[in-house]
């Protein structure tokens, strides 16, 4: 069975990137697809890695990261040192992203405060000028 290759413009279309991120992760040797002269032809396995990519950069993975557990694949032991340092990795992940999601949400809670603050001032204040203008006005 022979293997469907994808082109640069069919893999841009499906994963919603640009032809320059895909150069891009070519360079940082995240993929490494096929060079037919001028052209690319993406495989299965650059697919797959793309996905992966994609997905490690949406929770935050540095692609340097990225890179490194994608290249545990091939260690020969059916990917489970990949899976185990991947598994250590986003739980780790999860608890920095759980970290900035507290503190996030404390800023946000302090923030309300300030503005709740802000706007009772903003009403004296503007209850004082409606005065002051109507004292100046008899």
């Amino acid at each position: 069975m022979s293997e469907k290759f994808m082109t640069i413009r069919e893999m841009c279309e499906e994963f919603q990137v640009t032809a320059r991120t895909l150069r891009f992760y070519e360079a940082k040797e995240l993929i490494s697809p096929i060079r037919v002269g001028q052209t690319r032809q993406y495989t299965h396995k650059d697919r797959g890695r793309l996905k992966l990519i994609l997905q490690g950069k949406r929770f935050g993975f540095a692609l340097e990261e990225i890179r490194q557990l994608l290249d545990l694949y091939n260690l020969g032991d059916q990917q489970y040192t990949q899976f185990v340092k991947t598994y250590e990795k986003a739980k780790e992940r999860l608890n920095v992203m759980i970290s900035q999601r507290d503190e996030l949400t404390e800023a946000i809670e302090d923030l309300r405060r300030h503005l709740d603050l802000g706007k009772k001032e903003l009403d004296r204040m503007q209850k004082t000028r409606m005065k002051n203008n109507v004292e100046i006005m008899l």
